[in-house]
């Protein structure tokens, strides 16, 4: 149908790559075959005067399509459904002599076995999967339709026509951009490839535009409210955008695996110029701490319009604006949290800690790490590339850890693949796998250059895996979609598969069972606010009746959630003598002077005891984190929480240290309720308390909420938030 350039390669034709939704050529508004007769007027048959596309929100076409929260002006409706048109004509339509047909063209060089052009042809019945327009009204001037479209169907934004046949050709309408129509996957239809049949799941994994994201440690979950905002003005533009740049073909944008693997590679800036720059290394000069960001929508419109990516992000940034990708687009999806995740960089399937042969630590050694949490996304979908059973959630992460295909990404990987070691199945399971399900192997490397294992933890790794709940605000245990309970021997039979499978262990550690040692070791951190002073305790107990001496030593390392240590703070080292069949408790002083001056991004503190009982040459280690205290950001509402009134919204917060924070910076969000906000305050002096007013005009009804986030030289990862139920305007 195309005016497509054609260029000819051995009896194929080249068409250039259309890979923009933005990129447009107009269809010509006549394709005439040959000269019209004289004394034929082309006036005289049938000429559209109007279109009406019902795309108010409170039109069927968005309520029913669910696409009535969208901040757009445009008709959104999602593929496989039915939605109403009104053509007006210049005179009555004769559905006997009269032809015409609605027409969906999306990019550049439309072509119609592409997808990239979409004739609709006029039918008397709609037959389901497929692209069909019925007449439901025939009044005076005007014909309404039903228009079904195909549940595989690019998802962008399209540009509509009508034509009409003459005996002399085509007439069509001008380009209007008042009748572009975005088309969305379609998670209500049995046919789409993202089809969830549970009502709830919709509403949580697609509807829901806020979220809480939970981070910390496993000894101490910490969660925090995310905006989501897939509904905002202009974040759907900005979700093509990010396709756009990609460069992805516009045919392979009906696909969610495809669409789910190029959005895991574009969220990262990492090769592509994608949405955001990840750092760890504390110094955010140019950009703004990813802890002080409440939402995505600051982030997707900035990447937008300065069509450079956006400083800075880690994990839980990359997850929450992946997931505002995913929703926006009509793939379900959420955010999950796994804690003691493995960054297995050798692909080994194990996490290798070695040891020097005192116990410590060898930072020259030691490359794997293990994220104290990291977050990544499900997207919910079909998986015709796969076996039967390996649909449903699939694991896509956007933090740049490791190269899959030339690019930094990961995923989609079947959580059910993974659950039962199938790793050979595409994409990235093997890395996946090891996230969740590596050993954790302790080995000592010997001055004469042999290396011996000294324990192997098999229940360290993938501790607990928990996203949102369906409905609230709480935790959900999924830990048992990744993998069998610890033990069980359906959890080795998947590593053995997954093994078997080509993923290599470095060295056998099956059967390494060290003899039990006479001595036992453990230690507790007390709960640790931030600026205060705290103990660490260390217990021993000999369970034998030999007499036994100690030499231990405590490291207290400032590090990243990855795991990666940044500075020793504290390093003490002591002697215990054991009497037989007794425990005996050491207490080291942690002072808050010593921790403050080198904290990171998240107030995480990594303490390391090891061990050497000196009579049998034995080594104990014992490794913990524990996440500080660290003080909240209020907030208050003054005024009425109702749809078009005024309300005053104050953020406040008090400085509890002892030394001025500098450069401080407040951000406040809340979809449907403000536009994300921010303002700074050069200083606060201890014990200082400041205030924040922003009038706020709500404009969508229901529960809400209000995220504040407080970002300083010294000291970071501040939160709060505030629930509200909006009400709706009263009718007059």
């Amino acid at each position: 149908m195309s005016d497509t350039p054609a260029t000819t390669f051995g009896g194929r034709r080249a068409v250039p790559p259309n890979n923009s939704n933005a990129a447009e050529v107009d269809l010509p508004t006549e394709e005439l075959q040959g000269l019209v007769p004289r004394g034929v007027n082309l006036q005289d048959y049938l000429k559209v005067t109007a279109v009406h596309l019902f795309k108010e929100r409170w039109d069927s076409n968005k309520v029913d399509h669910h696409t009535d929260k969208y901040d757009n002006s445009k008709l959104i409706v999602r593929r496989g459904q039915t939605f109403y048109v009104q053509i007006d004509f210049n005179r009555p339509y004769n559905p006997e002599r009269d032809l015409f047909r609605v027409e969906y063209v999306i990019g550049r060089y439309p072509q119609e076995n592409k997808g990239t052009y979409i004739p609709v042809p006029v039918v008397s019945e709609l037959q389901s999967g497929k692209w069909g327009a019925k007449v439901i009204m025939n009044e005076d001037r005007s014909v309404r339709l039903t228009i079904q479209s195909s549940p595989k169907c690019i998802v962008g934004k399209f540009r509509m026509y009508v034509a009409v046949w003459t005996p002399y050709g085509i007439l069509r309408t001008r380009r209007d951009p008042e009748t572009d129509t975005y088309i969305l996957f379609n998670p209500w239809c049995e046919e789409d490839a993202v089809y969830l049949d549970d009502e709830r799941e919709r509403e949580e994994y697609v509807l829901n535009d806020i979220g809480v994201i939970f981070y910390g440690d496993f000894s101490d979950i910490k969660s925090r409210s995310w905006s989501y905002g897939q509904f905002e003005d202009g974040i759907l533009d900005a979700c093509l955008y990010v396709m756009d740049k990609a460069q992805m073909d516009l045919s392979g944008r009906g696909n969610p695996i495809k669409v789910s693997r190029v959005g895991s590679a574009m969220v990262n800036a990492k090769d592509d110029e994608g949405v955001l720059v990840g750092s760890w290394d504390n110094v955010y000069a140019y950009g703004i701490p990813p802890s002080a960001w409440t939402g995505s929508v600051d982030i997707l419109l900035e990447y937008r319009s300065s069509e450079t990516p956006v400083r800075y992000g880690q994990c839980w940034v990359f997850a929450g604006v992946f997931n505002t990708f995913l929703r926006c687009l009509g793939i379900p999806a959420r955010v999950v949290t796994n804690y003691f995740s493995a960054h297995d960089n050798d692909a080994n399937l194990q996490m290798d800690v070695f040891l020097e042969e005192d116990g410590s630590v060898s930072s020259k050694l030691t490359k794997d790490s293990v994220w104290n949490y990291h977050c990544w996304n499900e997207a919910w979908m079909t998986r015709p590339d796969l076996p039967v059973g390996f649909g449903g959630w699939q694991a896509v992460d956007s933090t740049p850890q490791e190269n899959s295909d030339g690019m930094y990404r990961c995923g989609p990987a079947s959580v059910q693949a993974v659950k039962h070691g199938h790793v050979c199945f595409q994409f990235d399971a093997p890395f996946v796998f090891a996230e969740v399900n590596s050993d954790l192997v302790y080995i000592t490397a010997k001055k004469n250059g042999t290396h011996v294992v000294e324990s192997v933890d098999t229940t360290h790794i993938g501790k607990l895996i928990v996203t949102k709940q369906i409905g609230g605000d709480g935790m959900q245990d999924i830990t048992d979609t990744y993998k069998f309970q610890e033990g069980q021997e359906e959890e080795r039979l998947a590593l053995e598969t997954a093994l078997m499978y080509g993923a290599k262990k470095a060295l056998n550690t099956e059967g390494v069972v060290k003899p039990k040692n006479d001595v036992d070791m453990d230690f507790e951190v007390e709960n640790a606010v931030l600026g205060k002073d705290f103990k660490v305790t260390i217990t021993f107990h000999n369970n034998s009746t030999n007499l036994y001496n100690v030499s231990a030593y405590l490291s207290g390392n400032i590090t990243f959630y990855t795991g990666v240590s940044k500075e020793e703070f504290k390093n003490e080292a002591f002697e215990i003598s054991l009497e037989p069949f007794s425990f005996k408790k050491k207490e080291v002083l942690v002072r808050a002077g010593e921790y403050m001056s080198h904290l990171l991004e998240q107030g995480l503190l990594h303490f390391f005891v090891t061990a050497r009982i000196n009579e049998t040459r034995d080594i104990l280690a014992k490794q913990k984190s524990t996440v500080l205290t660290i003080p909240k950001v209020t907030i208050k509402v003054r005024g009425t929480a109702m749809v078009g009134s005024d309300m005053v919204v104050t953020v406040e917060f008090t400085n509890p240290l002892k030394e001025t924070l500098q450069n401080v910076w407040f951000h406040l969000d809340g979809p449907g309720v403000t536009l994300p906000k921010r303002k700074m305050f050069r200083e606060i002096h201890p014990n200082a308390t400041v205030q924040w007013e922003e009038v706020c005009r709500p404009w969508v009804s229901g529960p809400r909420k209000l995220i504040a986030s407080m970002t300083s030289d010294t000291l970071r990862h501040v939160y709060g938030e505030l629930d509200l139920q909006i009400q709706r305007r009263p009718s007059m």
